[in-house]
């Protein structure tokens, strides 16, 4: 199996999350995530109970390690890995092997344009493992073979590694013109969309299988939608608005058509069943758990001035690649005022989130 060119990844300057620590930073904005997180803490404490086989697992440097594909800047990473830690140690003393405890080995891994700085500044100073950054796209090689123990990625993989290069072709049926996002666009568009998930995919668990011992797991948060229903949901529902605010400003003359036409988010949100075929095609890895986790929430209760600043955070950088910083401010207030003046929107974003839960062992090899 080879590994995927340098040309074949996008840009690692086009997709981090905003850096720092200012009042627009992911750090400062990502409580939808943590809420999330929060949610599945206890499924994911199962899934160490149940199905990490510590006694065949135990390396013999006694080190254990730990992988968290697409960390962005913290807070939340920390609080996923301290918890996997956590129920890792217990795991152990559940088996009767406390004095036998490992040394916990975390990688905190991103694009490489990612706050790095910003993350291991944050990093807490009571931490119980030892911590390094890996830089590099999670759609190649990372680790050395066979070499971690728990490989965990949480609202990272709806992230492609490129654009399907038709949605930009002029020519093409799939031209996804005065859009920058999929699910109200045309069948074609969507297919384009689909088609480089289901690559991707692939190659993130084929590489995963080479870094994971055998009987290694992972564990994936991944936004994912229910079988037949509409794909206007969280990651769609706020790209379109984005995309409502560049349209007008481009019809004031703010910012070129020309740009917005030919600028999109390589962003891609599954259905339920398109994850799960591309794993029942994997013969690397045993299902262990596989479920679509629904939360529901008041909207009348949310923040637009929160939700806007939660927007921005995961948006601004690509943004200010495509169209300059000069625009920045203008367009995300657009987006507050839009939120404001169609709540439906706000229903879209936050009403109704839903995201795959998926419990992965590394089989051993034939």
């Amino acid at each position: 199996m080879g590994e995927m060119g340098e040309e074949e990844i996008i840009s690692s300057k086009a997709l981090p999350m905003k850096g720092g620590d200012g009042p627009y930073s992911y750090t400062k904005n990502s409580y939808c995530q943590r809420v999330a997180l929060d949610n599945i803490k206890e499924m994911i404490n199962e899934a160490i109970a149940e199905n990490l086989d510590i006694k065949h697992l135990s390396p013999i440097s006694n080190t254990f390690c730990i992988a968290d594909l697409g960390c962005s800047v913290g807070p939340n990473t920390f609080t996923s890995m301290n918890d996997i830690m956590e129920a890792t140690v217990l795991k152990y003393h559940s088996e009767g092997l406390s004095s036998n405890l490992p040394e916990f080995h975390v990688f905190f891994n991103d694009h490489t344009a990612n706050d790095f700085n910003t993350l291991f500044t944050s990093l807490p100073p009571d931490r119980q493992y030892f911590a390094a950054g890996v830089p590099g796209s999670f759609y190649i090689r990372l680790f050395p073979k066979a070499s971690l123990h728990f490989v965990h990625s949480s609202f990272a993989l709806h992230y492609l590694s490129k654009l399907p290069k038709e949605i930009t072709d002029k020519n093409s049926p799939a031209y996804n013109k005065g859009k920058i996002s999929y699910p109200t666009s045309s069948k074609e568009v969507v297919e384009a969309y689909a088609s480089q998930f289901s690559k991707d995919f692939e190659s993130f668990l084929n590489f995963r299988a080479e870094e994971l011992v055998c009987g290694g797991l992972m564990v994936l948060i991944m936004t994912g939608i229910p079988d037949g229903s509409s794909r206007f949901q969280a990651i769609g529902a706020t790209l379109d608005v984005l995309g409502y605010c560049l349209m007008d400003m481009a019809k004031m003359g703010l910012v070129s058509e020309a740009k917005v036409d030919s600028f999109n988010f390589p962003v891609y949100s599954p259905f339920r069943r398109e994850v799960e075929e591309l794993l029942e095609r994997n013969r690397c890895f045993s299902v262990e758990r596989f479920e679509l986790v629904t939360r529901t929430r008041d909207v009348a209760a949310t923040d637009v001035q929160a939700v806007t600043k939660h927007a921005r955070a995961v948006t601004e950088e690509m943004i200010k690649q495509r169209f300059g910083s000069e625009i920045i401010d203008e367009l995300y207030e657009r987006v507050f005022q839009k939120l404001q003046e169609f709540p439906q929107f706000l229903d879209g974003i936050f009403k109704r989130s839903t995201q795959l839960f998926v419990v992965l062992k590394r089989q051993a090899m034939d």
